[in-house]
């Protein structure tokens, strides 16, 4: 809860009643490795700020196959915004790929944040323009550079993901196949 308690503060003027009576409505909860936050095709009713542990989020496409498309590290938020905002069902998956602990803020938890903190208008629009700068940035990439170029990259952007992640999932995650990327890996030393 303190990672989520300073990460408020550091997003939002926040007074410590506003603090405290936004936090009474959120949940601290623990997924195992493994298991999935949520799902795909289910509307998307919480919001998870991860206190530690790494998650990713996935997609499967009209052929049934999986395509990791997001990583979440410790001090983020994560959730398929899309169909939290607009209540439709979500076209992804979270699963937790290490031990996760998270903050669960629900739909009313995030409803009354907008209708009674000072600053909640502010809050909600400072995590969707993180959210809308990470997939612009990525989309961009995908056509700016070239697989090496993102390999180089992805550790900037998750750091230590290489000794947290299986190479499938990374492989996934930057549009190559696995064989790709055990060759670019071999490139680089």
């Amino acid at each position: 809860m303190e990672k989520l308690h300073a990460t408020l503060r550091h997003l939002i003027s926040i007074s410590d009643e506003e603090l405290n009576d936004f936090l009474a409505l959120c949940y601290e909860k623990t997924f195992a490795a493994k298991a999935f936050l949520s799902h795909q095709g289910e509307i998307s009713q919480e919001i998870f700020f991860i206190t530690s542990g790494l998650t990713r989020s996935t997609i499967i496409d009209h052929a049934g196959n999986e395509h990791t498309i997001h990583f979440s590290l410790e001090g983020q938020f994560i959730a398929d915004y899309t169909s939290f905002l607009v209540s439709t069902p979500s076209t992804n998956s979270v699963q937790a790929l290490e031990e996760t602990s998270v903050m669960v803020m629900p739909r009313k938890a995030i409803e009354w944040g907008y209708a009674h903190l000072a600053q909640g208008d502010k809050l909600g629009r400072t995590i969707a323009e993180f959210y809308f700068l990470y997939f612009d940035n990525r989309l961009k990439n995908q056509y700016v550079f070239t697989p090496a170029q993102r390999y180089e990259n992805i550790a900037q952007i998750f750091p230590n993901i290489h000794n947290r992640v299986p190479q499938h999932m990374i492989a996934s995650y930057l549009g190559i196949s696995p064989v790709h990327l055990s060759r670019l890996k071999k490139g680089s030393r």
